[in-house]
């Protein structure tokens, strides 16, 4: 569900699409739509702006983290990486809202980095995707709160408070079910997903390399050097066809 959710975000953001102070609201219609198609569940613009809200704070902690000397962000596994142990103890003895993140996946790291960056909020007032969506989350509390209150003030004292309750208990009711929905199909989500893919192997590596024709040694050393250390780029790699690895390779030494 992250993934749809965050591919229609990235998508929309590349596109410019975008207000001042966050994601326009077409945008989060357009989340729900496609988390609907892909994900099958049934979920609500609600449901969307309270999982931002919650990617926006893992994306707080962590980019904390990351700016602090002794992390850093291992790629393959979604997850932090610690120089040592004693820099995990003195950075939790100080932050300790930071100590669920030791081994805690997160995945679409580079996708949430670009969506939820701070870095990339620009103008006066300029807000994330998570601000963004709090900021929407109180307007709509406000905006039944308005709708209500206009609604009853020719009412007598006693109708206008027995119409509030009843208006208070169906929206706490309805929100709380589609939350409850929203929640049981998340669950049921992660516990259907995968295990992380192993590393691709140094055989694997230098079979591929071996494979590619007109490739000399010190080429095949150099990319050896630095596939081995991101498998993502031996991915990579290994999705262009034959008679383009040998120049995306050259490509790659040369940077």
């Amino acid at each position: 569900m992250d993934e749809a959710m965050l591919n229609v975000f990235v998508e929309h953001y590349n596109r410019g699409d975008r207000a001042q102070n966050g994601s326009k609201p077409h945008v989060y219609t357009a989340v729900v739509k496609n988390v609907r198609a892909k994900c099958n569940v049934d979920i609500t613009k609600d449901n969307v702006i309270s999982r931002c809200k919650t990617i926006d704070r893992h994306y707080v902690n962590v980019s904390k983290m990351l700016s602090t000397s002794g992390f850093g962000w291992n790629w393959i596994h979604n997850k932090l990486m610690v120089d040592s142990e004693d820099v995990w103890r003195n950075y939790v003895k100080a932050n300790k809202d930071a100590a669920c993140y030791r081994h805690k996946v997160i995945k679409f790291w580079d996708s949430i980095s670009l969506v939820f960056s701070r870095d990339h909020a620009t103008g006066t007032g300029a807000r994330t995707v998570g601000e963004s969506a709090a900021e929407m989350a109180a307007e709509n509390v406000n905006n039944i709160n308005t709708d209500s209150a206009a609604t009853s003030s020719t009412q007598t004292g006693e109708e206008q408070k027995r119409k509030r309750y009843r208006s208070d208990d169906s929206i706490a009711s309805m929100l709380g079910e589609k939350l409850d929905n929203f929640t049981s199909a998340y669950k049921a989500d992660i516990a259907q997903v995968a295990p992380p893919e192993k590393p691709s192997s140094p055989e694997e590596i230098l079979d591929a390399l071996n494979a590619i024709v007109g490739l000399d040694d010190d080429g095949l050393l150099a990319a050896y050097d630095f596939l081995i250390a991101d498998d993502r780029k031996f991915k990579a790699l290994m999705a262009l066809p034959e008679r383009m690895k040998k120049k995306w390779i050259l490509k790659q030494i040369n940077q």
